[in-house]
């Protein structure tokens, strides 16, 4: 019988078993970038469980396993929904898929036009870290931004490294929050941002580390933190931070 089952196994199986795994692979990395380990463990302990009470038939425990598995996807829904609004934008969006996307649909928009922002940033945040003058500046990507634009004073502005440097100059009223930068423009400041709750943060991370880290965990944006008390830049994007970046580091990640 085995041998007849490998017979059946072709290209269509295989290709099968590939996109699963790469499913799963996915799910998972975007999960442990954005959700407590606890949690997330918790969730592979049940689903242990459930895996084993199925193998071995075990009556008693099945019948709560269905009374709790319509209730359980709903709460995973309501729990994850963050995390499951980036997956799908991340299918999308990788720098794969934009590749694709461009030879298909023959887009011929100049990037050098699209990042035009960079040089003025950088010097910007170059400036900001020499005086170490804190700030904290998020960059629009694919996921839209305007829920949090919302939180902060609203206004459309061209970029250019003196008006950065003076929305976070120390007796600002807006410098304890974020700027936003979407589609070439400044839009809004003194921002909140949404604050990770990730367990295994540096000790030297404040507020403005913590913001940057969750925004870049419920979305795909480019966050540029400066430090207050050391004049060190940082950098957060996928639930991933680099600490104490160098300027040319900074310039490359923006423009990536």
């Amino acid at each position: 019988m085995m041998p007849l089952l490998w017979l059946s196994f072709g290209i269509k199986d295989a290709l099968d078993i590939l996109l699963v795994a790469f499913l799963l692979y996915y799910i998972y990395v975007v999960l442990v970038r954005s959700t407590s380990k606890s949690l997330l463990y918790g969730i592979f302990s049940l689903l242990f469980v459930v895996f084993i009470a199925r193998q071995l038939n075990m009556q008693m425990i099945g019948s709560i396993i269905d009374n709790f598995v319509g209730f359980g996807a709903i709460a995973l829904v309501v729990i994850f929904q963050d995390e499951i609004r980036k997956f799908l934008f991340s299918l999308g969006s990788s720098k794969r898929w934009k590749e694709i996307r461009r030879k298909l649909f023959r887009d011929v928009r100049n990037e050098s036009e699209e990042k035009n922002y960079v040089a003025p940033v950088v010097l910007a945040c170059l400036n900001m870290a020499k005086k170490k003058c804190g700030a904290l500046i998020a960059i629009q990507c694919d996921m839209d931004l305007s829920p949090y634009i919302h939180t902060g004073e609203i206004f459309t502005a061209e970029i250019n490294a003196r008006l950065i440097e003076n929305i976070f100059f120390k007796n600002s009223p807006l410098h304890d929050g974020a700027l936003i930068i979407a589609g070439n423009k400044i839009r809004a400041a003194g921002c909140i941002l949404p604050v990770s709750n990730s367990e295994n943060l540096d000790k030297d991370f404040g507020l403005r580390h913590r913001s940057a880290l969750g925004l870049s965990q419920a979305t795909d944006a480019k966050v540029i933190i400066i430090s207050e008390e050391r004049g060190k830049i940082s950098f957060a994007q996928n639930g991933i931070i680099k600490k104490d970046i160098t300027i040319e580091e900074l310039q490359k990640a923006i423009q990536d």
